[in-house]
């Protein structure tokens, strides 16, 4: 860690700035919103399978706007285009306070989810790979470690909101830690990362040819490279939406399965700031081809094994999995596609990757309904990781690639 110690020493201006702004994007994550769902339903009189269904709605729409949203990075001042985004968060929070039908309840959660869950983590990603070429995958890791700490941080605030004020109250609070800390906070941070002067902007010479998006949709080695992009996002969302069939499968309680969130929480965190070192000695298109081992040895230990024991065991290899692969494929695009157009291509990622975790839910409910049983379903999922794992290597496998320096 000492090369992290003495890299944020001197960048923690923008790093800063990536942390802060991934971290309030927890406000539209899953894990953050499933702590009110209880009270959504209940407030709208609608089931849980009304509730997943608008809630897949709204982000599979935020997932399409995220394409022509996110690429205005690329053109507008990093001020402004972070001034717009927390704007829309803001906006979305409000609305959640003020909701009274169901109409405005969607359109609020789709305003939620295009900000927090898509726009915020790809400014504060975008940035972070468009400003540091030789330090990426450590500048990656930083700002990313925004999501570790609201998983740890952030469900006891929901719990003690909702307990003081009720969950739609809730949000108005939560609306207004915005203007009155994020952004404060964020202007300084960016203010003084520009005035320090030592935010080397990676240029051609530092990476790969600059693609255009369509030169990206054109490329096989993008759709060779995207069920392993996807796997992880799409099976965290399928098992954490759907974990009434993950409990009565393994017999485990619900206070269990949230002792275990603590440990993912921290083994996130931990994961991703090795990887992003890891990134920086070897490179995005080395490490893809390996990242995909910890999903895939979480899900063959959930279809192999039993115990109490397991759930940690589960939820510590399912920590590992999201945090070492986040700082690697967010790297992998400066370096295979440039940073000309960082932007628009990762918000094409992004938005496949919010369509992807919108059918999760219901794809699992389709496997769960048809009456599959635990051993086989997670077994399936296990195998598919591996297929995935495959088209990787098959993708940056052939030919090992030296780390530009």
């Amino acid at each position: 860690m000492a090369g992290y110690r003495h890299f944020i020493a001197r960048q923690w201006p923008l790093l800063g700035f990536g942390f802060v702004t991934v971290f309030w994007g927890n406000l539209g994550q899953s894990f953050f919103i499933s702590w009110f769902g209880a009270g959504i339903q209940q407030s709208f009189t609608i089931s849980a399978a009304d509730y997943g269904l608008l809630y897949a709605v709204a982000t599979l729409c935020s997932g399409l706007l995220i394409m022509a949203l996110g690429a205005h990075i690329d053109r507008l001042p990093l001020g402004l285009f972070t001034a717009l985004v927390a704007g829309g968060l803001m906006l979305a929070s409000l609305l959640l306070s003020q909701v009274n039908t169901l109409l405005m309840f969607g359109i609020a959660l789709f305003l939620l989810r295009l900000c927090g869950q898509g726009l915020m983590p790809h400014t504060a990603q975008t940035t972070m790979a468009r400003h540091f070429q030789h330090n990426r995958g450590k500048a990656l890791s930083v700002s990313a470690s925004g999501v570790p700490f609201g998983e740890v941080l952030l469900p006891t605030l929901a719990v003690a909101l909702i307990s003081a004020v009720g969950w739609q109250q809730s949000w108005f609070w939560l609306a207004l830690s915005i203007p009155l800390l994020y952004g404060p906070l964020s202007l300084v941070l960016l203010r003084k990362s520009a005035a320090q002067r030592v935010l080397p902007l990676a240029t051609a010479a530092g990476t790969a040819s600059h693609f255009s998006r369509r030169h990206v949709l054109a490329d096989k080695r993008f759709w060779l490279i995207l069920p392993a992009l996807l796997a992880g996002p799409f099976m965290l969302t399928g098992l954490f939406i759907q974990q009434q069939y993950l409990l009565a499968e393994k017999g485990w309680t619900t206070a269990l399965l949230a002792s275990g969130f603590v440990l993912y929480g921290i083994m996130h965190w931990l994961s991703a700031m090795w990887a992003g070192a890891l990134v920086d000695r070897y490179s995005a298109r080395r490490l893809v081809r390996f990242v995909m081992l910890p999903l895939f040895f979480s899900l063959f230990a959930l279809a192999m094994l039993e115990g109490s024991w397991l759930a940690l065991l589960f939820m510590a290899l399912l920590g590992l999995a999201i945090g070492s692969a986040h700082p690697v494929f967010s790297a992998l695009w400066a370096e295979v596609y440039g940073v000309s157009h960082i932007g628009a291509i990762r918000s094409l990622a992004t938005a496949i990757m919010m369509l992807a975790t919108a059918a999760a839910p219901w794809i699992f409910g389709l496997f769960i309904d048809h009456g599959m049983a635990g051993e086989q379903f997670f077994s399936l999922l296990a195998l598919a990781v591996l297929l995935a794992a495959l088209s990787a290597w098959l993708a940056f496998g052939a030919t090992p690639v030296a780390k530009s320096r």
